[in-house]
């Protein structure tokens, strides 16, 4: 089973709805056996809930992230992920530095769809900053959907784009 990791900063708000949003997409299209999504966070407090924002805004997207608790990013996470999706430049370097052994598997979540820009973090601010978080990703999840899995199963002509 290959293993899809995402990375933001403190896994309360992007991380998780991306895991989320990914989550879903697999189990609609029958994969969601092939694929390991998890999330985590660069500098994360152990079991917290994810944000309540979060949480409601991914409920109005029909899916349920409530059950979601905070993870710091670790050398077990990056060893064992196939993929390594982060939502800012910074994430990214954190990881490349962090674990140079591991550098061709991280990549920004904008780049699945052919960009390259970071995902704000919408953390304390309004419902509404969240509303479109949660569906500036969920455009990422689902236009790139076919990059993200054959990055995952490391399909040769898709690395080297």
């Amino acid at each position: 089973m290959r293993t899809i990791l995402f990375v933001c900063t403190g896994n309360l708000c992007r991380s998780p709805m991306a895991e989320g949003f990914l989550k879903r997409r697999l189990a609609l299209a029958g994969r969601d056996g092939e694929f390991r999504v998890r999330s985590a966070g660069t500098w994360a407090v152990e079991g917290a809930p994810a944000s309540s924002h979060a949480v409601q805004v991914m409920a109005e997207r029909g899916v349920d992230i409530r059950d979601h608790r905070t993870h710091e990013l670790t050398t077990e996470d990056v060893e064992s992920a196939d993929l390594i999706l982060t939502m800012t430049v910074g994430h990214a370097q954190t990881i490349r530095r962090g674990w140079p052994a591991h550098r061709r598997k991280v990549h920004l979540l904008s780049e699945m769809v052919g960009q390259r820009y970071d995902v704000e973090d919408p953390y304390g601010d309004s419902i509404e900053v969240y509303r479109a978080c949660a569906d500036e990703i969920e455009v990422l999840v689902e236009d790139g959907y076919e990059r993200i899995l054959a990055l995952a199963v490391g399909t040769p002509e898709v690395l080297e784009v």
